[in-house]
């Protein structure tokens, strides 16, 4: 955070809501920090020299002869190595017991990567997860969301990747975490011994909802630190960010704005671009790969925050339980990777996208057959075979607690194909049958 000396002094508030004042002010910039009667505050709106400040704790108890102070400076963080293995609340104070780390201090929420300085993604990003490593893998650079209903583990789901993930460092920017979700995350990363490739900025349910809006911005900028200066492969994760639209949304109603769809505001497109649009593949080797979580209502992705993400994102991988198998599912219908074809057969083994399009193929298969079973028609022996495929694909594929290397996914397909299937029924080329085929 700025720690520059208060360049400017006011005492009277034109007008105080439940999250901003309003008052008087020369030379003031947007995004710039002040302290109003002892309460952090950032510059939201400026109209002339009307500046309105949102205070991220609440005005409750500010006297409209309240101190004014700016800092002449928006947030900021000081990045340096020093800042690998820690948790950080959203000003990127410590809050894990250790000192404050040294380092360059930078502005949070600067510009995005130069263009000319952006390449195509073409590195794979391994989870361990068939269902996304198998169907919908990732790619360096890509950005991309988990949407999940809020009863969905999505936050284990997201500490699996970042263990399982091949990657340099792994920044988790955490909105409106309960504090058993936090010491989760803490647990689990500890227990994996691998905190050094981990940094946590993390706001708790305890704390003011607005601050949710600074975690995004302090996690890429540590992540632009790693990528850009120490050309390290970063996965940014980023959960929930529906709470973090929700704080958006509370400032924006408090400022008596007008809302658009969904009580969400007119900026929320744009707000969420500029977080999004930090994921880039760079010459170096660097790069920044973000995993952000969309919770859903009653799965509703027509919602404003899903449906502004899917515009922005390169695909989503939607989470789902699964009845036949009793098993939360990446769901292979809804996910979508748009870059997958980048990688898949490069890096891969050559039949990875064979085994991908014939197994979702057969799983589709197994859908139609539950509907005839369920609509009270016979079915076939192709059918039956399809139900119990789906079964055995969705607990040893697509369940979320798998971990597999992606050749193992791939053999284990094989297996299952050849399990309940001829080799014609699969439709894979000859040349892979010929290679690859453990059935009869």
């Amino acid at each position: 955070m700025a720690t520059k000396a208060f360049q400017k002094t006011y005492t009277k508030l034109e007008a105080i809501t439940k999250a901003t004042v309003s008052l008087r002010a020369q030379g003031v910039s947007n995004d710039e920090l002040a302290v109003v009667d002892g309460k952090l505050a950032q510059v939201v709106k400026t109209k002339g020299d009307l500046v309105t400040l949102q205070v991220f704790s609440g005005t409750e108890g500010i006297p409209t002869n309240a101190e004014v102070a700016f800092l002449g400076a928006p947030p900021t963080l000081k990045v340096s190595d020093e800042l690998s293995g820690r948790f950080f609340d959203a000003y990127g104070k410590p809050i894990d017991g250790g000192p404050e780390p040294e380092g360059r201090e930078v502005q949070v929420g600067g510009p995005s990567v130069n263009p000319y300085k952006r390449m195509q993604p073409s590195q794979i990003i391994p989870t361990g997860i068939a269902g996304i490593d198998l169907n919908n893998t990732l790619v360096s650079g890509q950005k991309i969301p988990f949407f999940a209903d809020p009863d969905q583990p999505y936050n284990n789901v997201m500490a699996q990747v970042a263990l399982r993930a091949d990657v340099d460092k792994i920044i988790l920017g955490g909105m409106g975490l309960s504090n058993d979700d936090y010491l989760y995350f803490k647990h689990e990363f500890e227990a994996a011994g691998a905190l050094e490739k981990i940094i946590c900025f993390v706001n708790t349910t305890e704390q003011p909802p607005v601050e949710r809006l600074l975690i995004p911005d302090m996690a890429l900028t540590a992540a632009e630190y790693f990528a850009v200066e120490k050309n390290e492969k970063v996965l940014v994760l980023l959960t929930d960010m529906t709470l973090y639209a929700d704080a958006l949304s509370i400032v924006s109603n408090r400022m008596d704005q007008i809302p658009s769809k969904d009580s969400m505001p007119g900026s929320l497109y744009s707000d969420l671009a500029k977080i999004y649009e930090k994921a880039v593949q760079l010459p170096d080797g660097g790069s920044i790969t973000i995993i952000a979580v969309t919770t859903l209502n009653d799965g509703d992705i027509t919602h404003a925050v899903p449906d502004n993400t899917g515009y922005i994102t390169e695909g989503q991988l939607y989470l789902r339980a699964d009845s036949d198998s009793g098993k939360v599912i990446i769901d292979p219908f809804r996910s979508l990777s748009r870059l997958k074809q980048l990688v898949q057969g490069k890096q891969t083994r050559k039949d990875h996208s064979q085994v991908m399009n014939a197994s979702v193929r057969l799983y589709s298969d197994a859908q139609n057959a539950k509907t005839k079973l369920e609509n009270g028609f016979d079915l076939s022996d192709y059918d039956l075979r399809c139900l119990d495929y789906a079964k055995e694909y969705a607990t040893r594929i697509l369940a979320i607690d798998v971990n597999l290397k992606i050749e193992e996914m791939l053999d284990t397909a094989w297996e299952i194909f050849g399990k309940y299937f001829t080799k014609a029924e699969t439709g894979i080329k000859q040349e892979f049958i010929d290679q690859y085929w453990v059935g009869k």
